[in-house]
């Protein structure tokens, strides 16, 4: 067998690139169909119904429930602030009064005469979907969002955490083996996602907090510096809305590991170019991967490759279970018969020299292509 079929990370220079945009709940769409669109625009929008606020209204002015309403000074649909009196009661020819103030600012969604309690509700939380990536309106989904299709660089990552952001790409280290310092970052990094070679740690990414950086893409990271910066351990459940104010893409895997150099150059060449980029991460079924997208690049459209997802003799692969967890290999041999592993199960299996030129056999499940 000179091939096999294989999921893999995409590691592309110039390709075409769909992204939906989709709001939570039924909202309205701000494009159309055949706008241009850049990253920043709002393309969706919706009201997310705020909670409600039971307020026992008769039971603190020590009222029955249908003698409430003679107290009221709000009605149904009224907007109301916070501290604002719902409701008052004097007595003791009016030297004392009881009354109840509103703990919210929001809108007056009923009165109950039975049960003696006004309902609030918050106000409505605005949801605006940005366009993400800049490109063309392909398809509008009526009070959804929209298709939005691009051509521009693509590289996914094997981990990330954090949501979507954006900003202009910065190479901090030369190398892929290197690992940016702690010390180097300044003001020059605000609002910028920085490329910081080899390894990050707890500490630099605490300080890339302070300073302002908005994303990190990284080689490695230890699952220890990621619970310290969380406060607990992830899980297999998707990652993405961690309460971070930054997103990191991990490109290789966890622990201490050279950037792949096809990953590196092609971040260097993307060096100063605006990007935008989601750690969102989920490894079991429906696999969503982190990833980084640069639509501001100049290629011709004959450029473009289609994908491939074959392990042939030649490929370049990434190995995504221990031991060797992260690496980067090339394919130097597919054997046709099963491999009986330790546990004794027969599988069929490829083997590989890694970059250090260590000669390994893995199962083929336990590898992924890496996109050119």
């Amino acid at each position: 067998m000179g091939q096999a079929y294989t999921p893999g990370l995409k590691v592309s220079k110039y390709t075409l690139i769909q992204k939906e945009r989709i709001l939570p709940i039924k909202g309205k769409t701000l494009v159309k169909k055949g706008d241009m669109v850049t990253s920043k625009d709002v393309v969706a929008t919706a009201q997310l119904p705020g909670s409600v606020i039971m307020v026992k209204v008769a039971n603190k002015l020590g009222v029955l429930a249908g003698e409430m309403e003679q107290f009221l000074q709000i009605k149904e649909g009224d907007q109301i602030t916070t501290g604002q009196i719902i409701a008052e009661k004097r007595s003791f020819l009016g030297l004392m009064k009881d009354i109840v103030k509103s703990p919210i600012e929001g809108i007056v969604e009923s009165i109950s005469s039975i049960t003696g309690q006004c309902v609030l509700r918050l106000n409505p939380t605005p949801i605006d979907i940005l366009a993400y990536v800049s490109g063309e309106v392909k398809k509008v989904y009526e009070d959804e969002g929209v298709l939005i299709e691009t051509k521009g660089a693509f590289m996914q990552g094997i981990f990330g955490i954090g949501g979507e952001v954006m900003g202009d790409l910065h190479v901090m280290v030369k190398e892929p083996s290197r690992r940016a310092n702690v010390d180097d970052l300044s003001e020059e990094h605000i609002g910028k996602i920085i490329v910081v070679g080899s390894h990050v740690d707890y500490h630099f990414i605490k300080r890339a907090v302070e300073v302002g950086v908005k994303g990190i893409i990284t080689a490695g990271i230890d699952d220890a510096d990621v619970k310290a910066l969380l406060g607990y351990e992830i899980g297999v459940a998707i990652t993405g809305n961690e309460d971070i104010s930054l997103s990191i893409v991990v490109t290789e895997g966890f622990g201490k590991i050279d950037m792949a150099h096809k990953t590196f150059e092609l971040l260097q060449s993307l060096d100063g170019k605006y990007a935008s980029m989601n750690g969102a991460t989920q490894i079991r079924a429906g696999v969503i991967r982190p990833e980084v997208i640069v639509t501001d690049i100049d290629y011709k459209d004959g450029e473009i490759k289609e994908s491939e997802y074959f392990i042939k003799i030649g490929k370049s692969i990434r190995i995504i279970r221990n031991p060797y967890f992260g690496k980067i290999a090339t394919v130097i041999e597919m054997p046709t018969e099963l491999h009986e592993l330790e546990s004794g199960a027969m599988v069929r299996v490829v083997r590989l020299e890694l970059e250090d030129g260590e000669k390994v056999i893995v199962p083929r499940a336990n590898v992924e292509i890496i996109e050119e």
